[in-house]
């Protein structure tokens, strides 16, 4: 019979202690979001509210009301024709609203490469205790393989003594000519 530790599949050293590092973790429960500082919150708000479709269809009516107001007199022109003031007004929102953009999206960047490097980690992990269960199952097939082969020869033993010794010589003569 086989010795069910003597085929035991064998990890490189580097990837037994990372399994068991990996085994070891448990970020599922151990994951804390980090506080958000006033600046991170803000620029988060800023980003969701400057993207979406709210926003761009206010600014719009605004934008159209303003062109609308100075072209046509109603009130006062405080912004003629070449609309100098809401170029001004749009420059300084544009100044303002790409760099807050920008770090609220290098923040999600940096969750998302968190994430990756779990999922990759995860992945890894699964990938070892897939390799040994591949181990183990090939380590019980060759047992149960085994012990088929002997029962097989007790019966073949027990049924037939004269048809097993010729089968036997016939091998031994095979062995014996190709050697």
């Amino acid at each position: 019979m086989l010795n069910a530790g003597k085929h035991r599949f064998q990890l490189s050293p580097e990837d037994h202690r990372r399994l068991e590092e990996l085994r070891a973790e448990r970020p599922a429960r151990s994951v804390r979001e980090s506080r958000l500082t006033t600046g991170e919150t803000v620029a988060d708000l800023v980003a969701e509210t400057v993207g979406s479709w709210r926003f761009i269809i206010f600014q719009t009516v605004v934008l159209g009301i303003w062109i609308a107001l100075n072209l046509v007199g109603f009130a006062r022109h405080w912004d003629p024709y070449p609309f100098i003031l809401l170029n001004l007004v749009l420059s300084f929102q544009a100044a303002y609203a790409a760099p807050i953009i920008m770090m609220s999206q290098n923040r999600q960047s940096e969750i998302d490469r968190r994430r990756a490097q779990h999922d990759y980690r995860i992945n890894i992990k699964a990938e070892l205790e897939i390799e040994l269960l591949h181990s183990k199952i090939d380590a019980l097939r060759e047992q149960e393989i085994l012990r088929l082969l002997n029962i097989i020869q007790r019966l073949s033993a027990h049924l037939a003594p004269d048809l097993v010794a010729a089968i036997e010589a016939e091998a031994v003569q095979r062995c014996t000519s190709s050697a």
